[in-house]
């Protein structure tokens, strides 16, 4: 799967889904890095991947289309608790249930929006 994150999720995260045998775009320590929101959108929609990030802000595009987004939102998130609902998270779904879906992530809840 193509996958693009935020620079809010943790390395070991994007060290994990390379493992996994995944195609993942990280704009941590490139001149992407700190890219405004919408920027980061285009750049998802320009490559096709699947968004994962902490950003609330994306859930707005559950009605366009796009390649999936992934959005993990914890009320006390630190890098292990965020990794193990990603990784969890990718789990759950088939590579091609993922474009047009949002999927909010939360402590115990999770919300699906399809396209």
């Amino acid at each position: 799967m193509r996958i693009l994150v935020d620079e809010n999720i943790p390395r070991m995260t994007f060290e994990a889904l390379i493992d996994l045998g995944h195609d993942v775009r990280d704009v941590r320590g490139t001149a992407g890095d700190g890219m405004p929101d919408q920027d980061l959108w285009k750049v998802a929609q320009d490559e096709q991947r699947l968004l994962i990030t902490t950003d609330k802000g994306f859930s707005a595009h559950r009605g366009s289309e796009h390649a999936g987004v992934l959005i993990v939102r914890l009320k006390q998130p630190n890098r292990k608790r965020i990794h193990d609902r990603v990784l969890h998270a990718l789990g759950e779904f088939d590579e091609g249930e993922w474009p047009g879906t949002v999927l909010v992530v939360r402590d115990r809840a999770v919300s699906v929006w399809r396209g």
